[in-house]
């Protein structure tokens, strides 16, 4: 899930959280070996100085490969005869292309994962741990975020090194609040803070057809975060949670707001999402990731932005997601390929990378040119997320669920069903398809 130019591919929503389609999972097992999910042989992140090989580097952003092909000049000047080989497939070919590679046994030697496809690949024995590359200090997982590296963590172990990472924040409007006559709210601020701001924008707003906020159905800028806010989770220990109070007062959260009419509606959010609401000057706050930075810079409304933490429920909460490198454990020159591995996971690589403005880097301290993209705008929100973010919820198959809630949480949010129905109903499908993994 890279991030809209400089990252477009990894935000649009449950699109770019890996729905491959819940049956792709079948394709990818039923070409799965007998390797044991810890991997064969977890590597030292390092190989002699004139090792030769051939690698191959799958990613889904074309916008990142300058940037790569700079990390790779940088790894060539330690290994000059490793030899690598971008290939660039678009996002919505990467998981149905690397699905077919996994049944045949063909993976590219690095490649790009996300968190929704993460679990289906290691819990298959595909993916090579970092463990021999940790214990030599090749790698150092300290340097990012815990959430990140439990995202990509199976059964104990660490495979994938994470490459960068997107938080979320309330995205605001200043002009709208000044037209409204509004004060801003304190970034200290609380669930009853954020709806009664939003009421009062609504209602002050309405001769221009405006809203002071906007509910919506993605899980990951939404009611992730309020479900995690309210003390709870959505899926734990493979059991779902939405039948839980904590999980159903995160909903709630963003039912009462479209009740209230401080939220368009579920259908004006199906014809016109929020991001695009907020764009048209039509919202004075969308909560919403990181990535969304590259469709203000540039506008004439970027002066009027600033970003907010997510107000706070019983606790603070985000959700942080961001994109790893992984080695196959079938790669021909795996050795080699996690020699590669470890670079891009060091210092410079990942500063490089930030300083390119190919991504926000996910090793701690080298993220500087991401706030400074929008020195205004207070784009430091989304950093100092990492030390309360909780990682995006997945499991070995996660598009299946992911289904599940697309084709039964509207009727909540609609007002149509009670919350407590639809997600115990939920839940009990849920179970179901977890059951199965």
């Amino acid at each position: 899930m890279t991030l809209p130019s400089p990252r477009h591919g990894r935000g649009r929503r449950r699109a770019l959280l890996g729905l491959a389609a819940a049956v792709s999972a079948v394709a990818l097992l039923a070409g799965c070996s007998s390797a044991s999910s810890a991997g064969s042989d977890s590597g030292t992140g390092t190989v002699a100085k004139d090792t030769k090989a051939d690698l191959t580097y799958a990613v889904w952003d074309q916008n990142q490969v300058d940037a790569i092909k700079a990390n790779i000049k940088g790894f060539n000047e330690e290994y000059p005869d490793i030899t690598v080989n971008v290939d660039v497939t678009p996002y919505a070919n990467y998981f149905t292309k690397l699905q077919t590679q996994g049944s045949s046994n063909t993976l590219p030697d690095l490649f790009w994962m996300n968190g929704p496809n993460f679990q289906l690949y290691a819990g298959n024995g595909k993916l090579a741990p970092i463990t021999g590359a940790v214990e030599s200090g090749a790698i150092d997982p300290s340097k990012y975020s815990k959430a990140l590296d439990d995202l990509y963590t199976y059964d104990g172990t660490q495979y994938g090194v994470p490459k960068d990472f997107d938080t979320i924040g309330v995205w605001v409007n200043k002009a709208l609040f000044e037209k409204a006559g509004v004060p801003l709210p304190s970034k200290d601020w609380t669930w009853q803070d954020f709806q009664d701001t939003a009421a009062e924008l609504s209602q002050k707003l309405q001769g221009d057809g405006a809203y002071g906020a906007a509910g919506g159905m993605d899980g990951q800028t939404t009611y992730y975060d309020t479900i995690f806010q309210a003390g709870g989770s959505v899926v734990d220990d493979g059991k779902s949670e939405y039948d839980t109070k904590a999980a159903q007062e995160g909903i709630r959260f963003w039912t009462d707001l479209i009740g209230s009419g401080a939220s368009p509606s579920i259908k004006q959010l199906t014809d016109t999402t929020a991001d695009q609401w907020f764009t048209s000057g039509k919202l004075a706050m969308y909560q919403g990731g990181s990535w969304f930075r590259s469709a203000l810079i540039g506008t004439d409304m970027e002066q009027d932005v600033v970003v907010y933490p997510l107000p706070k429920g019983k606790e603070q909460a985000t959700v942080i997601h961001g994109v790893s490198n992984v080695v196959a454990e079938g790669s021909k020159n795996k050795a080699a390929a996690q020699a590669l591995q470890a670079y891009l996971a060091s210092e410079p690589a990942q500063q490089q990378q930030g300083d390119m403005g190919a991504v926000i880097p996910a090793y701690e301290g080298t993220q500087g040119a991401f706030t400074k993209t929008m020195p205004d705008a207070d784009l430091q929100v989304f950093l100092d997320a990492i030390d309360y973010a909780k990682p995006l919820p997945v499991s070995k198959n996660t598009a299946a669920w992911n289904t599940l809630e697309t084709n039964l949480l509207p009727s909540a949010f609609d007002g149509s069903r009670p919350v407590d129905q639809v997600a115990a109903e939920l839940a009990k499908e849920m179970d179901a398809a977890l059951a199965k993994e």
